[in-house]
């Protein structure tokens, strides 16, 4: 426990060095986000620098590669997807600067990539042995072989995009992460699974503290795709390394409310011309219903706080 707070500690530390000193350098860069039109609440927000999630993520990396550097197999394979997540979202910030407008990579891009990645970690899931889950609530484990393939490729496509999509107001998707990945750790410490997993966990919650200070209401930096895209990324690796599958949409049923909406919004509008939410995602709904940035980003985050805790009861 003690290895996992200096963890936590130090990458936090580093993020808020890293963060700050990347304000002022993504201005001068002229790195501003691109806001969208129909969203008249954030018009004030245009040209706060993005690409946040460089920052803090290289933080959460360099601290745990400092900690157990190369631990195990599934740890080294997490980092890699959750960076390969980060380049790639550092690309889709890029071209919609270039661009000056809220599009990067196209739609099909964005697919075949996300895809491969699910592929390919699916792939290694089924080869190394990381076929087992863990029953939400119990201390249950079950090995389901070769049908966590497309368990595991779904799971990868469903978190990326969830988290994606929870990425709209200030501090909702950096406070909702880092509460998911602080009961994921913890979790995973309990079940008695890998350190360097647990540890991963911390070094991004962490990371997304010290992101937080520059990040709440009003944010002086945003994570953009850079964050989020990686930050999902992170998200399946450590549920399905771990045999925690299925506790993902459990404490990140945040994420999953995002993109639920989404998909109740598209299919109803659809067939009726109507729109079950004012705006989707639903947390822009509740925006349009008067409720606060801050206020949104904390009831979602304490959700996150109390399903996580449920997760724990178990091992109490």
């Amino acid at each position: 426990m003690r290895t996992y707070i200096v963890v936590l500690l130090c990458a936090f530390a580093l993020s808020l060095a890293l963060c700050a000193a990347a304000v002022p350098l993504l201005r001068r860069l002229g790195a501003g986000q691109n806001i969208l039109g129909y969203v008249k609440e954030h018009e004030k927000k245009g040209g706060t620098p993005t690409m946040g999630g460089l920052a803090f993520l290289s933080a959460a990396i360099a601290v745990a590669l400092a900690a157990y550097g190369g631990a195990d197999k599934p740890f080294l394979v997490a980092l890699a997807v959750g960076a390969g997540y980060l380049a790639v979202g550092f690309l889709d910030d890029l071209l919609k600067k270039k661009r000056a407008r809220n599009e990067g990579l196209t739609p099909r891009q964005k697919i075949a990539f996300q895809a491969s990645v699910a592929f390919i970690a699916s792939l290694y899931c089924c080869l190394n042995g990381l076929t087992e889950i863990a029953i939400p609530f119990t201390r249950l484990r079950y090995d389901i072989g070769w049908w966590m393939f497309p368990l595991a490729a779904f799971v990868f496509v469903a978190a990326v995009n969830s988290v994606n999509l929870t990425d709209g107001l200030d501090g909702l998707a950096g406070s909702v992460s880092a509460a998911f990945f602080f009961f994921s750790g913890t979790l995973i410490a309990l079940q008695g699974g890998a350190d360097s997993l647990s540890g991963l966990c911390f070094a991004l919650t962490g990371a997304l503290f010290g992101f937080l200070v520059f990040n709440t209401n009003r944010a002086s930096l945003f994570m953009g795709d850079s964050g989020s895209l990686s930050l999902g990324g992170f998200a399946a690796c450590v549920a399905l390394f771990s045999g925690n599958a299925l506790a993902l949409p459990v404490v990140g049923m945040m994420f999953v409310l995002s993109s639920i909406s989404v998909i109740v919004q598209v299919i109803y509008y659809k067939k009726t011309g109507k729109r079950v939410f004012l705006m989707a995602p639903v947390h822009h709904h509740f925006q349009e219903k008067g409720y606060a940035e801050c206020k949104i980003a904390f009831a979602y985050s304490a959700v996150t706080v109390m399903a996580g805790a449920a997760l724990l009861l178990p091992f109490a």
